[in-house]
């Protein structure tokens, strides 16, 4: 073994194997937890050949080796009878921010693979009811295929978001898939015209008619259509069930076994306590907005307008909408639900100003479809795909729904009929006998304030970057096939440098401020120990080719990369400091290793939001790896830089 030698010395000098809590190892070092980090001998690491320095810190012991540490990691592993996995443990990812945040973070990632499917249904919803509008029966079957088309897609969203929700959880995606067909089958609804075997909680806020028993046990029935939350902590408990079956059940009848058992446990947990919690909380705060508005309508609508999208998110609506439709037929009409007419208007009017104000040529794609299917509605799209992963245009749209639910509680807003959503819930709000009172007028100018108000207060705030890509950039990203490596400043380095000299120039892989490499906060990056370079803080999370070349190296997190370039220059370029915590996440590969790239060619992107609210610096150094092959590398002296700007030039 070529490094055994090596790493007998390094476990031996980190106190044993008996001393090393865990070992794994990012691009450039291996990192120890060690139990005793006093027994290690640090001093004597950092003089020994193969070993570039030590670093302590963030609770690990870093040794760090260079562009071989991958095979020094298997050597230290191999010699030491130990079982590193080579990827940092989840417990050591480091700071995630607030469990809001997270959930955020977890739903945005979740609905990302979905967002054009669920744009394009939220159209197609809004196209079946202009239909309805212009006079088509629901019974034509131009009305029935569109809508079958458009609400199809909401109706079964949990067996797509299973599919998603299992990527991030990992878990087997057809096993989750068959937990979310389970939740949205048909006999999993309360019956029409059968009664009950008996009732739950009988007179009390938490009635519950019960149908069937799981062993005796009550099964409380209740729609999971179009519901995001339940299916989510599904696939999350279906998650850790299946790990732990993957280590019990044997081989032989894993493939199988696995799969069947992990079903019979889910399931039942999932529809007896997800369902059954999931109603009640519905119920509970049902009773509560009942409450609240018979003491103020105002205070109701301020409190629905501005939780109601919250509310839909967990689901936590449907304790609202019994209310709403025995109003309507006790009464004749319904008051409460009416103060969240201008919700979807004020989500509707947060994307039109996203739309008009963002640079991301992404999200102004998205944008379009959002604010269609909003009109109509729909503002899945609008929310899952745009808002909620940005935050503060959510909380800002969250805030005009409130104004608007004031308005509608100030006017005392009446709902004669249920309708449409959108434009086309106006008619609902016509008098009982079809005519236009003020009423009427009245529910066009609360959508109008949640429209305008949702308009005004992200379009005068800070749009967010959801995707680091500019219009800008995205341009680039579409035209360039090089990189500036043929301006008029190379060229004139050139020939300042002389026809004698072997040299190879290195073009800006990114976007950003330069940082000399002795600002960079990591000794052995800071020292120039791992080769000379320079360092920039990324303003676009993308990383372009800086000169035609090779890709060697690929980190499985993804938040590094090495090329080799035609010249024989070889490159590491590392995407913040210790983002390997992230095991992969915020980060997206277009190449592989081994793969020949061109200069310009996209090779990474990141979010750099998101690493920053993980806790991690986003500083990202560039450097030669080899560069003690060659007489001297130079730098640039420009403040900042765009991708394609001369960077480095390597002279032999």
């Amino acid at each position: 073994m070529k490094y055994e030698e090596l790493a007998k010395d390094i476990l031996a000098h980190v106190g044993g194997k008996e001393n090393v809590r865990s070992l794994a190892h990012c691009i450039t070092r291996l990192r120890f937890k060690l139990v005793d980090e006093s027994k290690a001998d640090t001093e004597y690491l950092k003089k020994l050949e193969g070993i570039v320095t030590v670093i302590q810190s963030g609770g690990q012991y870093q040794v760090v080796i260079g562009n071989h540490v991958p095979d020094v990691y298997a050597a230290v592993n191999a010699v030491g009878g130990l079982n590193g996995g080579g990827e940092v443990a989840a417990e050591d990812e480091g700071p995630k921010g607030s469990i809001f945040n997270q959930f955020i973070d977890m739903i945005s990632k979740i609905f990302q693979p979905i967002l054009g499917p669920l744009a394009a249904t939220g159209m197609l919803k809004g196209v079946a009811a202009l239909l309805i509008a212009a006079g088509m029966s629901t019974t034509d079957g131009a009305y029935v295929l569109i809508q079958a088309a458009g609400d199809g897609f909401f109706n079964f969203l949990p067996i797509f978001l299973a599919y998603t929700a299992s990527k991030h959880f990992k878990m087997n995606s057809f096993t989750a898939m068959a937990v979310a067909t389970a939740m949205v089958y048909p006999g999993m609804v309360n019956p029409a015209g059968v009664d009950p075997l008996y009732t739950l909680f009988a007179g009390s806020i938490f009635e519950s008619p019960i149908y069937m028993t799981f062993f005796g046990l009550p099964v409380i029935m209740m729609s999971y259509a179009s519901s995001v939350v339940p299916i989510l902590l599904a696939v999350f408990l279906g998650s850790k069930v299946e790990n732990v079956l993957k280590k019990v059940i044997p081989d032989v009848v894993k493939l199988f076994m696995v799969p069947f058992t992990t079903l019979l446990i889910v399931v039942p947990l999932t529809i007896l306590f997800v369902g059954p919690l999931s109603t009640w909380a519905a119920t509970l705060l049902g009773a509560g907005v009942s409450w609240i508005y018979n003491l103020s309508p105002i205070v109701a609508g301020a409190v629905l307008g501005g939780g109601w999208q919250v509310f839909v998110m967990f689901g936590l609506h449907w304790g609202l909408v019994p209310i709403a439709i025995n109003n309507l037929a006790t009464q004749g009409y319904d008051q409460l639900l009416a103060t969240v007419l201008g919700v979807s208007f004020a989500q509707t009017g947060a994307v039109l100003a996203i739309m008009l104000k963002t640079k991301e040529a992404k999200v102004k794609q998205l944008s379009i479809p959002a604010f269609i299917s909003g009109l109509f509605g729909v503002t899945e799209p609008a929310i899952y795909g745009i808002t909620l992963p940005m935050k503060r245009p959510f909380q800002l749209s969250c805030i005009a729904g409130a104004i608007s639910g004031i308005v509608a509680g100030i006017f005392k807003l009446t709902s004669y009929r249920m309708g449409g959503l959108g434009v086309f819930s106006f008619p609902s709000y016509l008098d009982a006998n079809g005519t236009m009172s003020f009423n009427f007028w009245a529910s066009i100018i609360v959508c109008a304030v949640g429209l305008v108000s949702g308009f005004l207060f992200v379009f005068f705030s800070k749009i967010p970057v959801l995707y680091g890509e500019t219009e800008t950039a995205a341009t680039a990203t579409n035209t360039a096939t090089t990189l500036n490596t043929n301006s008029v400043v190379v060229e004139a380095m050139k020939k300042d440098l002389g026809a004698a000299a072997e040299k190879d120039l290195v073009a800006s892989p990114m976007i950003g401020e330069m940082v000399l490499l002795s600002d960079v906060p990591d000794e052995a990056f800071a020292t120039g120990a791992l080769g000379k370079g320079i360092a920039i803080r990324p303003t676009v999370g993308e990383v372009y080719a800086p000169a035609n070349a090779t890709v060697t190296l690929l980190f499985p997190t993804q938040h590094a990369i090495g090329l080799t370039t035609e010249n024989g220059t070889e490159i590491l370029i590392h995407v913040g400091m210790d983002t390997v915590q992230l095991e992969g996440k915020g980060f997206t590969s277009h190449v592989q290793q081994g793969d020949k790239v061109v200069a310009g060619q996209l090779l990474l992107e990141f979010d750099i939001d998101f690493i920053q609210k993980a806790g991690y610096e986003i500083i990202t150094p560039i450097i030669v790896t080899n560069s003690n092959d060659y007489l001297d590398v130079i730098t640039t002296k420009e403040a900042t830089l765009t991708d394609g700007d001369y960077l480095l030039t390597v002279i032999a």
